[in-house]
């Protein structure tokens, strides 16, 4: 379902509500006075085309026209979806939206994104009725699904489902506020937090470096997969227990009496088979953590930096050097239950990476504008292995003259050989992007190490083609 969208205002969030129905197929009309609107959200845009499309596994629909328009009328005009992102004022919200209702269609869907106001605050005296829905949305509005729908008692039968469905097809993931009133859930939970940060900081509990990290390396990554209720369930009766103690949220508000109603929705939270959802939290956090880790953010840091670490020395060169020795993760396994074939390929693209490191090919070099780039690999698939295996890649470099590498891996599990891989890489000039002789200190290591393994024997599989019998 796609049509066209009226966004009124342009800040953060309005930018970001443009972005996603336009990568989405809408079209899109954006109204905002400020003459930075246009730099803004061109801005905007180019951050989502770059993300969204990395979400999903299948291809977005081609992206709407994005315009900026000069009045309000000439936004809302015809328009499908009207979505308001001013300040949080309420005379300014309703001011604008009675001039939405003097042109916007009788069948148009008139959403609000505030985060405080409630519906009826919002609809106002008019020329007519005007039903506005709060539609609040979390930044940036183009990648995190969460939107909070709240209907006015009196708004038109199937406008929440109408609403509903065009969010679910724009690939937000809308949830209804069940009880009307100022502040939404999302809201009010980040506000709590908030609060009770600047308390810590106030009394000298906490520094700011305390308090991110306490959410950063700890609540985050878990809110990020169940929230404090399935949380707390999993964790056991002791941890709900433990947020009750005295000291621990002294300046909110009293926590209200656990009383049946509260007991049961509690209970309602945890997981029918609890060993299942703690083993697929376990999986998703390993898949969390490390997308951290690859940025080198947040929880994924510190874990990079270890890794870095422990990274063993080559070792004798006159035998295959170990590029990598580890486990395989969970997340790199495929509904056969073993690990998935493009990850054959990944291990073999990291032991690669390692071999770079050690002949000097490392980020500094590359820096200084040369780098090998692979232009061939041939992988045979041997044996399975699964998740939480621990394998290792043994390299053999079989030339290394000139402007070519060419390397032979192998990976194991004890003495089980599970795949190997044989890429052929040529030295770049990364200014010109066309081959040039690598650096003579680069060119001296490796030419060090292959002239060491030329004297070992040929591994089995080198050379090998596609469908190409043993022997």
């Amino acid at each position: 379902m796609t049509g066209v969208v009226a966004i009124l205002g342009a800040g953060q969030t309005g930018v970001g509500w443009a972005a996603r129905f336009a990568l989405m197929g809408w079209a899109v009309r954006v109204f905002d006075p400020d003459p930075a609107t246009a730099e803004r959200l061109e801005d905007e845009l180019a951050r989502a085309r770059r993300a969204l499309p990395g979400l999903h596994d299948t291809p977005l629909p081609p992206e709407g026209r994005v315009e900026i328009v000069p009045t309000i009328s000439q936004a809302v005009t015809g328009a499908d979806w009207v979505q308001e992102s001013v300040p949080e004022r309420l005379d300014l919200k309703r001011a604008l939206l009675q001039k939405v209702q003097e042109h916007c269609a009788d069948g148009a869907i008139v959403a609000s994104s505030s985060s405080t106001l409630s519906p009826e605050d919002l609809s106002g005296p008019g020329a007519r009725p005007l039903s506005v829905l709060i539609a609040h949305p979390q930044v940036p509005v183009y990648l995190v699904p969460l939107v909070e729908l709240v209907a006015a008692p009196d708004a038109p039968q199937g406008a929440l489902d109408r609403a509903r469905e065009v969010l679910t097809g724009i690939g937000m993931a809308p949830q209804t506020q069940t009880a009307a009133g100022a502040g939404r859930v999302s809201a009010r939970l980040s506000a709590a937090l908030w609060r009770e940060a600047l308390w810590l900081l106030k009394e000298g509990r906490a520094s700011t470096t305390e308090i991110d990290a306490a959410i950063r390396d700890g609540l985050g990554p878990l809110w990020a997969q169940m929230g404090p209720a399935e949380t707390c369930a999993l964790a056991g009766a002791e941890a709900a227990q433990a947020t009750a103690q005295p000291g621990l949220g002294d300046h909110l508000p009293a926590l209200p009496a656990m009383d049946e109603g509260i007991a049961q929705a509690l209970l309602a939270a945890a997981p029918d088979d609890a060993a299942a959802r703690t083993r697929a939290r376990d999986t998703d956090l390993v898949g969390i953590l490390r997308a951290l880790k690859w940025t080198g953010q947040g929880a994924g840091a510190h874990l990079a930096a270890l890794d870095v670490a422990r990274d063993l020395p080559p070792g004798d060169i006159t035998r295959p050097i170990v590029t990598q020795d580890r486990a395989v993760p969970l997340d790199w396994t495929d509904y056969n239950g073993h690990m998935t074939e493009s990850r054959y390929l990944y291990a073999f693209a990291d032991a690669t990476d390692r071999f770079m490191e050690i002949i000097g090919c490392d980020a500094a070099y590359i820096a200084t504008g040369g780098s090998y780039f692979t232009v061939e690999t041939h992988i045979r698939h041997i044996a399975e292995v699964h998740a939480g295996a621990r394998f290792r890649v043994e390299t053999t470099c079989l030339d290394g003259a000139g402007k070519k590498m060419h390397l032979f891996h192998q990976m194991y599990a004890g003495d089980r050989l599970l795949a190997t891989g044989e890429h052929l890489l040529l030295h770049v000039s990364l200014e010109s992007r066309r081959t040039a002789p690598p650096a003579p200190q680069i060119a001296q290591r490796l030419g060090e190490i292959a002239e060491a393994h030329a004297a070992l024997p040929r591994p089995e599989g080198v050379g090998r083609a596609v469908g190409q019998r043993p022997g």
